[in-house]
């Protein structure tokens, strides 16, 4: 579908990773690197979204020039130039956008608009090829989501979340476990540690429906801590973390298994921030074994938070079907996968 040695360039800033790749006919990574903000948000307990663009002003010229400079390219060989266009902080997607534009403006490289989600869905194409159709597992700080695709580019949301995203509700309940943030690596360490004697709800909503729910189960997380410390007892925080993950992993893995099933995959894809998740790649991996018309496809840790290979990959399918964006490009904070 790509045309032979197409090389592109992705940009990346959707929030607190400033990051710069290049992508040859869209699977095989040249250059990955990416600029972590973690140590300047982690004092504040998340992301600040004005020192996020700080840094991101900051960082993209120098992750530019290392990008290409372990590619082994120079712009003259750049074929196209893919940039997360949104959704996520506007301030941090500006300057990404506008990198972009100037990169793409001073060389005349065509320029292509790339979304987040999709890009995250597309890192897994970095390690197999896809087969449609299929089915993805979205799980991020922002968005819990079950995406149909019939082919390349095409995405049918057919469950979201109607509240906190999965990593939203990680963070929430490390800060009431007093842990440091990002909350989900540290969740799911203490996890493995304890034991899910917690008898936490589980939001399977509508008996119909692929939708997500966590707000209850953060409250009914939170709402145990205050009380047990109320009767001046204690609950170990590891079967705290255990019965937590267990419940938000439960509900993931046996909406994600239905969806598969009734809608005849091929593939399971698993992509965002919280696909890094130890526990939900072992449930899976143990729910899927025995499909063997299913392939679970799961991506290492490394393409699993933001980077800006994955936008390349999904860039790459874009500039194959002639897609492209002008000078008049704009960061879109709430740009709709569907559209």
């Amino acid at each position: 579908m790509t045309k032979v040695d197409s090389i592109i360039l992705g940009i990346e800033t959707s929030c607190d990773e400033t990051a710069v790749a290049v992508v040859k006919n869209g699977h095989e990574i040249l250059s990955n690197v990416v600029a972590s903000q973690i140590e300047s948000h982690k004092r504040f307990g998340g992301v600040v979204p004005e020192i996020a663009s700080r840094h991101h002003v900051e960082q993209i010229t120098v992750v530019l020039e290392e990008a290409l400079r372990q590619a082994d390219v120079t712009f003259q060989d750049i074929d196209a130039i893919a940039v997360t266009e949104g959704p996520g902080l506007v301030g941090a997607l500006l300057i990404g956008v506008n990198a972009a534009k100037a990169v793409a403006f001073a060389h005349g490289i065509p320029l292509v608009g790339v979304h987040h989600i999709a890009g995250h869905i597309y890192a897994n194409r970095l390690i197999t090829e896809m087969k449609f159709p299929l089915l993805s597992l979205v799980v991020s700080g922002g968005h819990t989501e079950l995406v149909y695709m019939e082919k390349h580019g095409s995405f049918e949301v057919i469950g979201e979340t109607r509240d906190d995203a999965a990593g939203e509700a990680y963070d929430k309940v490390a800060r009431t476990l007093s842990l440091p943030y990002p909350g989900g690596p540290h969740i799911d360490r203490l996890a493995h540690e304890g034991q899910p004697v917690l008898d936490l709800p589980r939001a399977w909503l509508e008996p119909d429906s692929y939708d997500f729910s966590f707000s209850g189960l953060k409250s009914a997380v939170i709402n145990a801590v205050h009380n047990a410390k109320q009767r001046g007892e204690v609950i170990a925080p590891e079967d705290l973390a255990a019965s937590f993950q267990d419940s938000v992993i439960d509900v993931l893995v046996t909406k994600t298994v239905k969806a598969a099933a009734e809608y005849g995959v091929k593939q399971v894809l698993l992509a965002g921030g919280v696909a890094a998740n130890k526990g939900l790649r072992n449930r899976l991996q143990e729910a899927f074994s025995p499909m063997q018309n299913i392939e679970l496809v799961i991506p290492p840790l490394s393409l699993c938070t933001d980077n800006a290979a994955m936008i390349a990959a999904a860039g790459t399918i874009l500039y194959s079907q002639g897609k492209r964006a002008n000078l008049a490009l704009n960061a879109n904070p709430g740009l709709d996968l569907e559209c």
